[in-house]
């Protein structure tokens, strides 16, 4: 175990290295960089640029060096903390990010929460009783959930927020605790704002978890070993927990490599409408504004999310289902 460990921890250098040099040529394929885009909007607005100043700028940042180095630059400053330099925000990436982060775990970590809470009681529960009213029942609301657009659930949420609890629209806390620092009273405002963000994202990942569950939990239910524990005389809770309940837990151990990088990228579309300080709608104004350094540490920090979280399921599902192995056996 421990071999096979380190053997995957030495190959995540060169995997990271790999999609360190990808991430960078796709930012970099549009043309031009963020100093064009920014000189055609001040032209757009009938401003005039200062050629001098541009160059200026163009040798500070950097970009008027090849690309080779400006690639070498960046990762090489990954080892000491410097994720380069934002121009939009006109800071260290390191500074711009800030309390984003914090906030979007905080987030996405609470969804993950009452997605799990919601999802897998339902989805035990419509296994269990299959084609039964409650199953009818919360597969249709299962359904609900799944065709609802997050977006339009935000929308409804922030209307009855406002309307039913005169909770401020938009945002993670009231508007007079932007930019302050943290202290109990801040904390509880954004205690107050959070459960809207939760249920909007949870809502279509808690639908699809329920099916999911349902769905593993009858195909393990349906299998030979269950009829023999029931035809020995375990008790069905214990034979439902300690058998067929655990394998089909495979799927979201699993899913781990995708949920860690979740937490951190979070869901855009929603952030924007309900115009949470989170890093998604940060990360799609820098690629927007070809701020190639911001976007870079952004998309670095979720390969290495998801790098990590296919290390961790592979070794949970290992402990999980001794049906799987890590390391293939050696013919006799």
């Amino acid at each position: 175990m421990i071999g096979y460990v380190v053997k995957r921890l030495l190959m995540m250098i060169p995997t990271l290295l790999v999609i360190s040099f990808i991430v960078f040529v796709i930012i970099q394929l549009p043309p031009g960089d963020y100093l064009e885009t920014y000189i055609a909007e001040l032209e757009s607005q009938g401003e005039s640029v200062d050629s001098e100043k541009v160059a200026f700028l163009r040798a500070e940042y950097g970009l008027d060096k090849p690309f080779l180095v400006q690639y070498f630059n960046w990762v090489k400053g990954f080892a000491f903390g410097n994720f380069g330099y934002s121009f939009e925000f006109d800071l260290p990436v390191r500074e711009v990010v800030g309390d984003r982060i914090w906030l979007t775990i905080l987030v996405s970590v609470i969804t993950i929460i009452f997605t799990w809470i919601i999802a897998f009681p339902i989805g035990i529960y419509s296994a269990t009783h299959q084609y039964s009213w409650g199953d009818y029942g919360l597969s249709f609301l299962g359904f609900l959930g799944l065709a609802t657009p997050n977006f339009l659930l935000a929308l409804v949420m922030l209307y009855l927020a406002n309307i039913w609890f005169g909770t401020s629209i938009g945002g993670l806390m009231a508007p007079e605790y932007l930019d302050q620092p943290w202290s109990w009273a801040k904390f509880k405002s954004v205690l107050a704002h959070l459960w809207i963000p939760v249920v909007v994202i949870g809502t279509s990942g808690t639908a699809g978890m329920i099916r999911r569950v349902r769905a593993n939990l009858l195909d393990e239910l349906e299998k030979q070993y269950v009829l023999t524990g029931k035809a020995k005389g375990l008790a069905p809770g214990k034979l439902l927990r300690k058998y067929p309940l655990r394998m089909s837990l495979n799927f979201f151990i699993a899913d781990i490599g995708s949920l860690l990088p979740s937490v951190i990228s979070g869901a855009e579309v929603t952030a924007i409408v309900l115009s949470l300080p989170t890093t998604g709608p940060m990360l799609l104004s820098a690629l927007q504004s070809q701020d190639m350094y911001l976007a870079g540490s952004f998309l670095m920090f979720l390969a290495m999310l998801t790098v990590v979280g296919m290390l961790v399921s592979d070794l949970l599902l290992a402990w999980l289902d001794p049906r799987i192995r890590l390391q293939g056996a050696v013919a006799a």
